[in-house]
């Protein structure tokens, strides 16, 4: 092949990869924002939905390790059906009790060989997710929930396509070639602007509940556990030998690949929203 004609056809192939990005992300925000506006059981059963589909393709990554697929999926919805019915504190039982559930089921399976890191596995699906989506439930019921929560979803979504498209125009340094070899410094940075300015922007088109001390604040949250909810997903699926989580979105990967960064922002914006005066 002329190796004139090798950079056209990277912009080619950068922009196709670009627009398809759009063309998941914009129908899959508007669900988002539909359900968020709805509230109340609606929003909870999204959040079980997709909870369920991202625990799923994580099990399957870990299938070597044999986790307890029942467990994880009765706790993750039993920890979204607490958030909504309950609080907090009924969340961490759920979750607490997913321990002896699973040493039960593993006593009554007659399971020895490897039980430890059938645990930890089954664990890290209910830890990780099953807390994030808790805590999207947990959020959209406190005051001025369904604007923090779409603040969240602009600040951690914008922040991503920020850091993608930074790091194709920008990207010289490798931020950690070892766990996702695609991902730059310049991405990075890029992102975070992005992601602190989208959620500056967000509250100005808000009834005033949020200021802008508090909604830097949050942005900043978000620029920051934004990016290591992607590196966590990736180091798993480097551990687990996976290129992808899963392929509901088809070459975009799956539910898991799309929402790794805001299964931290969303835990993060919670307990800050929970902290401040309302």
């Amino acid at each position: 092949m002329p190796q004139s004609r090798r950079p056209r056809q990277d912009r080619g192939r950068r922009r196709s990869d670009l627009l398809a990005r759009v063309a998941v992300a914009v129908p899959a925000a508007v669900l988002a924002i539909v359900f968020a506006d709805l509230g109340g059981t609606a929003w909870m059963v999204l959040m079980i939905v997709l909870g369920l589909a991202c625990m799923n393709e994580l099990y399957r990554m870990l299938e070597r390790w044999r986790p307890l697929v029942p467990i994880g999926f009765l706790a993750l919805a039993g920890m979204c059906l607490a958030a909504r019915y309950g609080g907090l504190r009924e969340v961490l039982e759920v979750a607490a009790g997913a321990i002896p559930a699973l040493l039960l089921a593993l006593v009554l399976g007659a399971r020895r060989s490897g039980a430890t890191v059938s645990i930890a596995g089954t664990l890290l699906g209910i830890y990780w997710l099953g807390l994030a989506f808790a805590c999207a439930v947990l959020l959209r019921d406190l005051p001025q929930g369904k604007g923090i929560v779409i603040d969240v979803m602009v600040g951690t979504f914008l922040g991503d396509t920020g850091a993608y498209i930074g790091g194709r125009l920008f990207g010289r340094r490798p931020l950690a070639p070892e766990i996702s070899p695609h991902k730059t410094v310049e991405g990075l940075f890029c992102g975070m602007l992005v992601a602190i300015v989208a959620v500056l922007v967000a509250r100005l088109y808000q009834t005033g509940f949020l200021t802008q001390g508090d909604a830097f604040g949050i942005g900043v949250v978000i620029a920051i556990l934004g990016p290591m909810g992607d590196l966590f997903e990736s180091l798993v699926k480097r551990d687990a030998g996976a290129k992808d989580a899963g392929n509901l979105f088809g070459a975009h990967g799956g539910a898991l690949d799309r929402l790794d960064a805001v299964s931290f922002t969303v835990v993060a914006a919670y307990f800050i929203w929970a902290a401040l005066p309302h």
